[in-house]
């Protein structure tokens, strides 16, 4: 079996973010030649899920937490914690969403992600459900006009209830309801860890 330096495994796996795989490569070992290697030197492997981010974000988090400094953000921080504790959809483990039919709403939490995590605009993603009596382009366009978004940035697929399926809820959604959708692991978890318990 090939031997291994501790250094040059651990600058590899840790500084580097190299995977298992990508090492026996460099190495030009096996894949079990660098888990032993790693093994007796005490270096703990990734986690399938911790494994599977870095390889969807090669280079590091596509957020960057900037804490507020001003009353301005203060205010503003306190509203997306609540926005999302209050409407959020917490059960979901891989992406941070919200969703209602009040654009202004939409738009603090979507300032708020801009502002505290660097989110770039442009990654947000949108879901769209609206009722079969509503003009699905008249409600795109709408939600696209407000939020100052890319029809791109839709999900292609517009999800039609039945009209009056949801009550009096209608009444409040003449186009519809949207949804947020960031798409990060990391982020929602850090989010959810933020939430009064």
């Amino acid at each position: 079996m090939k031997p291994i330096s501790e250094k040059h495994l651990n600058h590899l796996y840790i500084d580097k973010q190299c995977s298992m795989s990508e090492i026996a490569k460099r190495m030009k070992c096996s894949v079990h030649s660098v888990q032993y290697w790693m093994k007796k030197f005490g270096i703990p492997s990734r986690s399938r899920s911790d494994a599977a981010y870095l390889q969807h974000n090669p280079d590091g988090d596509p957020f960057t937490w900037s804490p507020p400094r001003t009353q301005t953000d203060h205010i503003l921080y306190g509203l997306g914690i609540g926005l999302y504790w209050g409407e959020g959809t917490k059960s979901c483990k891989t992406s941070v969403r919200l969703g209602n039919t009040d654009p202004e709403l939409l738009k603090t939490f979507m300032r708020f992600l801009i502002r505290f995590f660097r989110i770039r605009h442009e990654d947000f993603r949108f879901g769209l459900q609206i009722f079969s009596d509503i003009d699905p382009e008249v409600a795109l366009q709408y939600w696209i006009k407000t939020l100052h978004v890319k029809r791109e940035q839709f999900h292609k697929k517009v999800i039609v209830s039945k009209s009056g399926s949801m009550g009096t809820y209608r009444k409040k959604s003449v186009y519809g309801v949207v949804t947020v959708h960031y798409h990060n692991s990391k982020l929602r978890n850090m989010l959810v860890s933020r939430l009064p318990l």
